[in-house]
């Protein structure tokens, strides 16, 4: 999460999805406001996440998009445009939890 922050991403929220989700064990969600903003926050990530020894991380919608989809696994992270999260709620879908962090 501190690579998103680093990026000035808004709104970052993490959901435990263990034992509730068979895709993930973890959620992340965050926003940025523009095309350029996320592609740098999922490039970034990607990197983080390779450091990390993470090798199979597959980034859906980078390509300029509303919503940027990161599978790093057991680790699912969701970059959004304001109006495409407000649209998606995710939040509200899968609940956040006592492990939330907003920034």
């Amino acid at each position: 999460m501190a690579s998103l922050e680093d990026d000035k991403a808004e709104g970052i929220i993490a959901i435990d999805l263990e034992g509730r989700a068979s895709f993930a064990d973890r959620m992340v969600i965050a926003s940025g406001l523009a095309d350029r903003q996320i592609a740098a926050m999922a490039t970034h990530l990607e990197d983080k996440l390779e450091e990390a020894g993470l090798k199979r991380v597959q980034i859906e919608g980078a390509g300029g998009s509303d919503w940027v989809l990161i599978d790093a696994g057991d680790i699912v992270i969701h970059l959004f445009k304001p109006e495409a999260r407000e649209m998606y709620q995710l939040e509200r879908m899968w609940g956040p939890d006592e492990d939330s962090h907003t920034g």
